[in-house]
């Protein structure tokens, strides 16, 4: 039963970002060394995180405080990976074997696709490891749901930072600060509402989470130049191909 659980729990927090990987990223060795070189930047910020929760005592005591820390951690990371990546854009351009468009906005895409998965991972590893046995999570009075709500909420911030990749980018890019104040408080939100988790009112924070993911994945696709009349063609051409 343990083993069923532990598989069902992996594919509902990784299914999504392995699919995306699979089809988007794996075929495209230079995208693949972009999302490690993304997931390295979001291991130095955690390292960052580590060193401030052992150094600032107050972080040991208030989970609140140290989840905003490791927010803007995070963020100065991601900003500092923009950085980079626009200093380098030229050739990273050239290595994907991408002439529309799009081209610029995958750079950000697998970037934070990258930021994403390895979250996803060092948030879920020890989860899984627990539930392989030899007992079961949600003894003692506590409820069973955290196994599936902690896969749920992974799938979660494995997307809402690809998207939040996106807008990152192009906000930066064009000076949007709205956008770039958007991303941080949406992150703060998102990350700070996981606290009701402590208390059991798991369905608000799934709620709340997949809400924020809705909206972010809507800006992300307007940000990349999507529309309703894109989605219109993409179907109407498959069908014709179809037929």
């Amino acid at each position: 039963m343990t083993l069923m659980v532990f598989f069902g729990c992996a594919f509902i927090a990784f299914g999504p970002a392995l699919a995306l990987f699979s089809l988007t990223v794996a075929k495209d060795a230079q995208q693949v060394i972009v999302l490690i070189a993304s997931a390295f930047f979001w291991l130095l910020s955690l390292l960052l995180s580590s060193i401030w929760w052992t150094v600032v005592s107050p972080l040991k005591k208030q989970l609140a405080f140290g989840i905003t820390f490791s927010v803007i951690f995070q963020e100065l990371f991601r900003l500092a990976f923009y950085k980079l990546m626009r200093k380098a854009d030229e050739g990273l351009l050239s290595m994907i074997n991408n002439q529309t468009p799009l081209r610029k906005h995958r750079i950000a895409y697998v970037s934070g696709l990258g930021y994403g998965i390895i979250s996803g991972l060092f948030a879920m590893v020890n989860v899984l490891a627990d539930i392989t046995g030899p007992g079961s999570l949600g003894l003692d009075g506590s409820p069973q749901n955290f196994l599936i709500v902690s896969a749920f909420l992974t799938s979660c911030f494995v997307l809402l930072n690809t998207f939040w990749g996106v807008i990152w980018f192009n906000a930066w890019d064009h000076k949007n600060w709205i956008n770039i104040i958007l991303v941080v408080a949406s992150h703060l939100f998102v990350s700070l509402i996981t606290l009701l988790n402590h208390q059991y009112h798991y369905v608000a924070s799934l709620v709340c989470a997949y809400i924020t993911m809705v909206i972010m994945g809507v800006m992300a696709f307007k940000t990349a130049g999507g529309s309703l009349f894109n989605i219109y063609r993409l179907f109407s051409r498959q069908t014709h191909h179809d037929y």
